[in-house]
């Protein structure tokens, strides 16, 4: 059975890291990730999993707390400064097309909508960006 890339990663950079523990990658696309906004220049700032969002569950009716992926500060292209929650999930679980008939995957796109919608609100209210990325976009 394969097992899943796990592990804390200890930034180059620690002065851009603003998250209050060590970030902990739960998989190889998240290491990606994380590798990714501690060497780009262009990221001025990162953190993982330093967000709460309450959300109610759609499968169990309960109120929870989603924890978004990353939160990072980027100057874009034309220098405007950018902040942006990011979340990575794979292609089965993020995008309806990819679902299939797998339960599983049916049941975790629920979920994962319901989290994202949430989170989508609690960025508008913020002033902020919200996307979700999927190995096709780490991976190019």
């Amino acid at each position: 059975m394969a097992r899943w890339a796990q592990g804390l990663y200890q930034p180059k950079h620690p002065d851009k890291y603003i998250g209050k523990k060590t970030p902990r990658y739960r998989s190889s696309w998240e290491w990606a990730f994380m590798n990714f906004c501690d060497n780009n220049p262009s990221i001025m700032q990162w953190a993982s999993e330093s967000i709460q969002i309450p959300y109610r569950h759609p499968l169990t009716g309960k109120n929870t707390i989603y924890v978004p992926d990353f939160f990072i500060v980027y100057n874009s292209k034309g220098k405007k400064r950018i902040a942006e929650l990011i979340e990575i999930k794979p292609n089965n679980q993020a995008k309806l097309e990819n679902v299939g008939k797998n339960i599983q995957n049916q049941a975790s796109y629920i979920v994962n909508k319901a989290k994202w919608e949430a989170a989508g609100k609690w960025c508008k209210h913020k002033g902020i960006r919200f996307r979700i990325l999927t190995e096709s976009d780490i991976f190019k």
